[in-house]
């Protein structure tokens, strides 16, 4: 076998390597124009090394506007029939419930907002959640998303999933691309599910006031877990143990429970 006097390494296993290293060097720079394209990429521990190219902003070309939440703006909890904590959680921001008037475990939790349980404020933001859910489903579909989108990086624009969603393996990187008014919009035909320890990650400029999940059914974040953005779901939301929500937990005909979380701006 001939031998690389430079290197010690058969010429065979010399051009192998060349070759290995040209493959990485451009499957790097393949996820990096993924992204600066507004797609998403998987890294190459991902089963199926699968690389997305779809279009950022849901393949319209434009710049997704914000979602306005009007009176809703300033709850970061609001249930349409009951919020329940247990332990020590932190609201910081508004708390309010409408129709329903039932609010229990405050203390031992705290809000550093006003509370509203059936009163005018309260039943303005319903209303006004309903009309933000509205907009947010009404939307152009967008790039199509399912099961478990953890694990992923993707740029701002509207992405839409037929069915469930969930962060499960792996975390899920939104990046602003350098934008702090990047705008995500979430599209989730029915429940969408964040397991134990799970995180959104916020990156590039993005800001979770900009993040919007327009859910179909109920939310769930897992115990522990780190969620950024507007939750805007049909039925409940429930934050198990320790789970933390930079943004809204608002829920349009259900209640909102929490345990030992916090949610924050």
């Amino acid at each position: 076998m001939l031998m690389n006097e430079d290197t010690g390494l058969g010429e065979e296993e010399t051009q192998m390597r060349k070759f290995k290293s040209r493959d990485v060097l451009a499957g790097a720079m393949a996820c990096l124009l993924a992204v600066a394209l507004g797609g998403c990429c998987k890294s190459d521990d991902d089963a199926d090394h699968s690389l997305s190219l779809a279009g950022a902003l849901g393949g319209s070309g434009a710049t997704v506007p914000a979602i306005d939440l009007g009176g809703a703006n300033s709850f970061r909890v609001l249930a349409s029939s009951t919020v329940a904590n247990t332990g020590p959680t932190s609201v910081d921001g508004d708390l309010g419930v409408s129709p329903g008037s039932a609010v229990t475990g405050f203390p031992p939790g705290t809000i550093s907002g006003s509370f509203h349980a059936a009163d005018p404020v309260a039943a303005t933001a319903q209303g006004d959640l309903t009309t933000a859910y509205l907009d947010a489903a009404g939307r152009p579909p967008g790039t199509s998303v399912s099961g478990n989108i953890g694990g992923l990086t993707l740029a701002p624009g509207v992405y839409t999933s037929t069915s469930t969603l969930a962060i499960s393996a792996g975390d899920l990187t939104l990046t602003g691309l350098g934008d702090s008014n990047a705008v995500f919009i979430f599209q989730i035909a029915s429940s969408l599910t964040v397991t134990t320890g799970r995180k959104v990650i916020l990156t590039g400029g993005a800001q979770a006031s900009n993040v919007y999940w327009q859910v179909g059914s109920s939310a769930t974040l897992g115990t522990y877990s780190f969620f950024s953005g507007t939750i805007m779901a049909q039925a409940s939301i429930t934050l198990q143990t320790g789970a933390s929500l930079e943004g809204r937990a608002l829920a349009r005909t259900g209640g909102v429970t929490l345990d030992s979380s916090v949610v924050f701006p």
